[in-house]
């Protein structure tokens, strides 16, 4: 059976789906996670779908294969039994030149080769740097009192709702804990930030809280910065933005799911 590059092709994207929805969850850095049954179907219908294509093709050489020597053979009784002798049976070409697909079309597979080798990183302070960061509250309002204790583990969404909306200043006075990755501005103000996702990575939005009062780790790093959330401005104007005071910065392990979520 000859090998043909749309099968490759196909079974390589499939494989590539399959490494990173069914045996890993690498699938976090792309989509939400319960669209993960509907990439390992699609994996496994790219793999039979590449495969089928390719028995189908090798069958349907075969069977040209038996019908030009059938039709030489005939050719051959015939020039024989009219006298035409070996040197015009020489000029047949039983060496008949199949279409083949042109060798560039490998070339094709190397990015589905190198999407299963190398599966590409999560979003991260570059795509971060390309937008402000926006929360998802629509307008001022009074928010609910956070848990009791201190830290208090929050997202940076919620962070970020409350230093910019919130007219009751429920987190004056506590000490909240924030994880995200760094990204920075020219001007060496930095950033921890997180990537929020309707549905896949190709909607994300930043999310963005400034940290003071800290020694910027290298971009992209993961990290937890406990501190307290510093006031910038009257709630729902322009001037007031999410900021935190840092009292500690802890490098830590970029988690299996990167983003936030709605």
């Amino acid at each position: 059976m000859r090998l043909r590059p749309q099968g490759v092709l196909l079974i390589l994207c499939g494989a590539a789906l399959l490494r990173i929805a069914l045996f890993s969850e690498l699938y976090l850095r792309y989509v939400k996670e319960g669209l993960r049954p509907y990439l390992v179907i699609s994996g496994v219908a790219l793999i039979a779908l590449g495969l089928v294509g390719m028995i189908s093709r090798g069958q349907e050489e075969d069977e040209h294969e038996h019908e030009y020597e059938d039709e030489y053979e005939v050719e051959d009784a015939h020039e024989a039994h009219a006298g035409h002798g070996q040197d015009t049976h020489a000029g047949h070409d039983h060496g008949h030149d199949h279409t083949r697909n042109p060798r560039i079309a490998w070339l094709l597979t190397a990015p589905a080769l190198a999407l299963l080798l190398f599966p590409p990183p999560a979003l991260g302070s570059y795509s971060a740097g390309r937008e402000e960061a926006r929360v998802a509250a629509q307008g001022t309002g009074t928010f609910p009192e956070l848990p009791a204790g201190d830290p208090v583990e929050l997202t940076l969404g919620a962070f970020a709702s409350r230093a910019e909306w919130d007219t009751g200043a429920s987190m004056k006075n506590r000490t909240v804990r924030l994880t995200g990755f760094v990204t920075r501005d020219d001007d060496g103000t930095w950033y921890i930030a997180r990537l929020l996702v309707t549905c896949c990575a190709a909607d994300a939005q930043a999310l963005k809280v400034q940290i003071r009062d800290a020694d910027a780790p290298a971009a992209d790093a993961w990290v937890t910065v406990t501190g307290t959330w510093h006031p910038t401005g009257k709630p729902g104007s322009d001037a007031a933005r999410p900021v935190l005071d840092a009292a500690s910065v802890k490098r830590v392990s970029a988690p299996s799911d990167p983003y936030e979520k709605r």
